[in-house]
């Protein structure tokens, strides 16, 4: 493993792949939803679509791959089109990470049936391992996606919702700070100690979720 990657150099290709599906449907989740219901903001600016190449902001991308946090090009709305502006904000806003929380339940499944199955039995070693890789990759990042947009600090989506459940004047006081939280997000992910009291227990959720998944799943298919 590299010393300075924040996955194995052979799993970059499918971490990039996984990447560009996964914050491509999570953007187009907000564009689509903020299209629907009223905002023409997504459509004119081109993100009501699943190309990559709209959503993927390359040093967000490149900075996940280096330390496993990153971002997309957020998609701009405009609530004061919305009939119910709060409410509707609230709505296109948390859609994002529930996408991802999809995909990641999606990954699971396919994996889990592809492995009581025996569908990769015929397979050569190489093919089957590189499923395997990319499937596991997959759901884990998506669920981890799901999380860390959750996050209620900007530029994340825990924040937008915030801005659609707190009253105005609150947030009227919060927003002058708003420029310092991304510095002060990156400090909490390149600090170590500051990491492991933070983002570290926040991350950790992951475990309960994909048990909580495979629960789900094994009832479901019970092979």
């Amino acid at each position: 493993m590299s010393s300075f990657l924040a996955f194995p150099v052979e799993f970059i290709p499918f971490v990039l792949l996984v990447l560009m599906i996964s914050l491509s449907v999570h953007e187009f989740a907000h564009a689509y939803s903020a299209d629907k219901f009223g905002d023409p903001t997504p459509r004119s600016m081109g993100r009501v679509t699943l190309n990559p190449m709209r959503h993927l902001d390359v040093f967000g991308t490149l900075l996940f791959v280096v330390v496993g946090f990153g971002w997309a090009k957020p998609v701009l709305v405009n609530p004061s089109k919305f009939r119910k502006p709060r409410l509707m904000n609230a709505i296109v806003s948390v859609l994002g990470p529930i996408s991802n929380l999809i995909l990641g339940f999606i990954g699971m499944v396919i994996l889990y049936v592809m492995l009581n199955t025996g569908v990769m039995n015929s397979w050569s070693k190489g093919a089957s391992d590189a499923v395997m890789v990319f499937l596991t990759l997959f759901y884990n990042l998506n669920i981890l996606l799901f999380i860390l947009n959750l996050i209620p600090i900007p530029p994340l989506d825990g924040y937008r919702i915030l801005e659609s459940i707190l009253p105005p004047r609150i947030m009227a006081k919060i927003r002058p700070y708003e420029q310092w939280t991304v510095y002060i997000l990156l400090l909490l992910v390149f600090i170590p100690p500051l990491y492991k009291v933070t983002l570290g227990p926040i991350f950790s959720l992951t475990i309960p979720i994909t048990h909580m998944f495979e629960m789900i799943i094994r009832a479901i298919f019970p092979f």
